[in-house]
């Protein structure tokens, strides 16, 4: 992790709401609230400059998701065009090639893993140690003894999102050992 991936790190972890933006008109709300860090889940080729300006602009880290991201390729190029046009503060993926592209251009990187049985947290294990993403996201969130392992078995940073829908239920994912908790759900940035 570079110097700007440990400062983003930082501010994460003093602010470990992070707002999962899905709708355009969800937006404000996050703009309105006290998150530090923004993950865009629905961004295209038309909106992605601005938003992520905006975001900027408000002091906050915006993350764009690399999988969703409509009217761009998902290859390496994608990849280069954010980070030298765009230059959001990092990327979420599931793809570890994805990965390796990012770190290639020193944009922090986020690597998303759906855990739903032994085999793919086994899987995921392995893919953090080889791919080496700065921090991994685990969804779904709610699987307070799950996350605790998987803290336990790596030194990446951890965040948990998906399924979220109370304040405790954030205060689990944190105590289960997660730097943060991302969620769509604007009733919670302000926790």
């Amino acid at each position: 992790m570079n110097g700007e991936g440990r400062a983003l790190f930082g501010r994460m972890e003093a602010n470990p709401v992070i707002a999962a933006i899905r709708r355009e008109g969800d937006v404000e709300a996050a703009l309105l609230s006290s998150v530090g860090t923004v993950f865009l889940l629905n961004a295209d080729i038309f909106n992605l400059a601005q938003l992520t300006e905006r975001f900027r602009e408000a002091g906050k880290d915006v993350l764009v998701h690399m999988d969703f991201l409509e009217g761009i390729g998902r290859d390496a190029k994608a990849v280069r065009y954010l980070a030298e046009v765009i230059r959001p503060s990092g990327i979420l993926t599931t793809k570890s090639q994805h990965v390796k592209v990012a770190q290639e251009y020193g944009i922090f990187v986020i690597q998303r893993f759906f855990l739903i049985d032994n085999q793919s947290f086994d899987m995921a294990l392995r893919t953090v140690h080889s791919a080496k993403p700065d921090m991994v996201e685990l969804m779904p969130a709610l699987m307070p003894a799950v996350i605790r392992r998987f803290t336990q078995a790596v030194s990446t940073p951890v965040i948990a999102g998906g399924l979220i829908s109370t304040k405790e239920e954030i205060l689990d994912i944190l105590k289960a050992g997660a730097v943060g908790a991302s969620t769509s759900n604007p009733d919670l940035w302000a926790v």
